[in-house]
């Protein structure tokens, strides 16, 4: 049993606490709300994010950061990723100097355009060896479920994305190891951009050929992008790429394709964001995005308009009128 630290009580955070006490760790879960600490430890149920859903008696949540981090093995980052810098500020003074810091987020940093390894570097000084990050399809309330599900961990350090693998292995949730952090990074923060371009497809009330044509083409965009940063192609076509990508864009547990849905029935950005809680990474990161791939010389219609839709520039209607009356070209290009 090793003792691990998950900085985060939302939905993902809080599942994959599970996934950890599954594992035969002890979980500390810090969250930023006390009362939410002392429903977790009384009622053993996070009922703001997984309601119904029954904690293993190895999770304790707690509000204090240094106790959450106290002795930790590995701290695992579960934040909106635009949090992360402001909240690793504050708390890397608790971490252990010698812990692998995970980081479960899926976002590109707004203004410097850094992705989440690179920010925890920037603010913690940890070196590549330290640093990891999980990407595939893991929707959070099936993982909380325990339904089958596969994910990936990757690390510049091979041991250690294996050593990672190895302890995140449970009786449901099998992890597969990488070193291709570029490639699970910007694989599962481009797949949250795609899904509220299908989710405003299905807002329209289009079916299954315009949702997968725009599956498709995000993926060929991704890729653009991730290569050109030096990432493996083949992750890509792996859990942290097609895998997370058809996950998040089929299924109506997703929070980015539920936005995505309610801007294709006329509601906006302002409007969506007043009705929830919960975070939708996509209508941040398509910004953020953008200019990584603008900076990079990259072709990007998609990001480029589902961040004209989420900012008003641009109808729905318009969004995909743009994409059929494009030029022609030869697939590949």
């Amino acid at each position: 049993m090793s003792k691990v630290a998950v900085f985060g009580a939302g939905s993902w955070g809080t599942a994959f606490s599970i996934v950890l006490a599954d594992a035969g760790h002890q979980v500390t879960l810090w969250a930023r709300r006390d009362d939410l600490c002392a429903t977790i430890n009384e009622k053993r149920e996070n009922s703001d994010y997984l309601p119904g859903i029954r904690l293993p008696d190895t999770v304790h949540a707690t509000h204090d950061q240094g106790e959450a981090a106290w002795e930790a093995e590995v701290v695992v980052l579960a934040v909106p990723s635009q949090t992360l810098r402001g909240n690793l500020e504050d708390w890397s003074k608790d971490l252990p100097p010698d812990a692998v810091l995970l980081s479960l987020m899926k976002g590109v940093e707004l203004g410097t355009l850094r992705r989440m390894s690179e920010v925890i570097a920037d603010v913690t000084g940890a070196g590549p060896e330290r640093i990891a990050v999980l990407s595939g399809p893991n929707l959070a309330r099936e993982i909380a479920n325990r339904e089958p599900a596969a994910s990936v961990v990757a690390c510049e350090e091979e041991k250690v994305a294996a050593r990672l693998r190895e302890m995140l292995h449970g009786p449901v949730f099998r992890p597969y190891s990488s070193v291709d952090v570029v490639g699970c990074e910007l694989g599962g923060a481009y797949k949250n951009v795609i899904t509220l371009g299908v989710g405003m497809a299905v807002g329209l009330g289009f079916g299954d050929n315009t949702t997968a044509s725009v599956i498709t083409r995000g993926l060929a965009e991704t890729a653009r992008l991730a290569v050109k940063l030096g990432a493996d192609p083949l992750t890509l076509m792996g859990l942290a790429g097609l895998g997370d990508l058809v996950a998040t864009c089929s299924s109506p547990l997703s929070r980015n394709r539920t936005f995505g849905e309610k801007l294709g029935k006329g509601m906006t950005t302002e409007e969506i964001t007043a009705s929830t809680r919960q975070v939708a990474e996509g209508v941040k990161s398509a910004g953020s995005l953008l200019a990584l791939a603008q900076k990079n010389d990259i072709y990007a219609p998609l990001v480029e308009a589902v961040h004209a839709v989420v900012e008003g520039e641009l109808t729905v209607e318009q969004m995909i009128a743009s994409f059929v009356s494009r030029e022609t070209k030869h697939e590949r290009d």
